[in-house]
């Protein structure tokens, strides 16, 4: 079964869902909302670790460079982010009888807050990790019928115009990670979500998703550090 074809839609898809959910349940007139589409993010990544079931099985195979390590890092960080990500929302999903939960609940909220930030950074480190395969997709002609080198590299007119691009968003992602206090979240150093109405909405999924080719590109180039593999 050839997934190239729905690997890119997924991928694409699980970005919108998390810009999404983390504005919080603010986005929504009813929280079922946002429980619901948190559920859906989790079946999507189930989807994703199957299609990609094989790096699993070699994960006590070869050998362990830098690269790979870093690699392995990061998929365990996401892991274990959606992992406590589903144990707190399930404690706080409304058909979970709050009796079962109870004096939980904060704590919960708390964890589900600071898991959701984590996981945010995390997801973009994994996207930086396979900047390279996107980029090639992204911009690869849909008519071309391309050689083997032109699979494995970007035409040169195109990287530095994607490296411009990629600097002046990540020096805005730098701004918003700040003024956002992302880091406050995931240092439990606030423990409440906070949506800034003034702002609105479109610049919130701006700011976040600028924040996200941050990370994404920190984390591109330091793989380049270590694997030469850069767009």
């Amino acid at each position: 079964m050839n997934t190239k074809r729905i690997r890119m839609p997924l991928d694409i898809l699980m970005t919108i869902l998390s810009i999404i959910l983390m504005g919080g349940t603010v986005l929504f007139p009813n929280d079922r909302v946002h429980q619901i589409l948190g559920m859906t993010l989790l079946v999507l990544w189930a989807v994703h670790v199957i299609l990609n079931r094989r790096w699993f099985g070699s994960l006590f195979k070869g050998r362990y460079a830098p690269h790979r390590i870093m690699q392995i890092v990061v998929n365990l960080g996401v892991l274990v982010c959606a992992l406590l990500l589903m144990i707190s929302g399930m404690m706080m999903a409304w058909f979970i009888p709050s009796e079962i939960v109870g004096g939980g609940l904060g704590f919960a909220r708390i964890i589900h807050l600071i898991a959701s930030h984590w996981y945010y950074v995390f997801m973009a480190f994994h996207i930086g990790l396979h900047a390279s395969m996107i980029a090639r997709i992204a911009t690869q002609s849909s008519t071309s019928s391309t050689s083997q080198n032109s699979q494995n590299k970007l035409p040169s007119k195109k990287i530095i115009p994607l490296r411009v691009i990629c600097i002046f968003i990540s020096l805005y992602g730098v701004y918003a990670f700040i003024t956002r206090g992302l880091w406050k979240y995931m240092f439990g150093l606030q423990q409440f979500f906070f949506f800034d109405f003034e702002r609105g909405y479109l610049l919130f999924a701006i700011d976040y998703l600028s924040i996200l080719v941050l990370f994404a590109t920190m984390m591109h180039y330091a793989g380049k550090i270590k694997k030469q593999d850069c767009f």
